[in-house]
């Protein structure tokens, strides 16, 4: 498929365009305005929503090793959510995910 410059510029500004207005409907025009209780709870879980979606395919099928399933990254997601679970310190669960992650590759070659 053969695009001219001017068809990319094309759409390059259409899709920033649609975005600025998807934020500026949010921000814009409801940002001054007080959001109903339902709302506001909701929103809080939009991050537990979006994450595993944004993780799950780096572990089951990650670049690094071509679309196939990796038993080191596979470990290091486990030990992470395990130690998540278990000491609720974020910064706790990422270490135990780096240093496992680390260690497995080291051991595995």
């Amino acid at each position: 498929m053969d695009l001219s410059a001017g068809e990319i510029w094309l759409v390059i500004g259409a899709l920033g365009a649609g975005t600025f207005l998807i934020r500026f409907s949010f921000l814009g025009l409801i940002g001054r305005r007080a959001m109903p209780p339902l709302v506001l709870r909701l929103l809080r879980y939009t991050p537990v929503a979006v994450i595993p979606g944004i993780v799950a395919p780096l572990i089951l099928s990650p670049a690094a090793t071509d679309g196939q399933f990796d038993p080191a990254r596979g470990l290091a997601a486990l030990a992470t959510l395990a130690v998540g679970i278990a000491t609720r310190n974020v910064l706790a669960a990422i270490g135990a995910g780096a240093i496992t992650l680390y260690a497995m590759l080291w051991m595995l070659g």
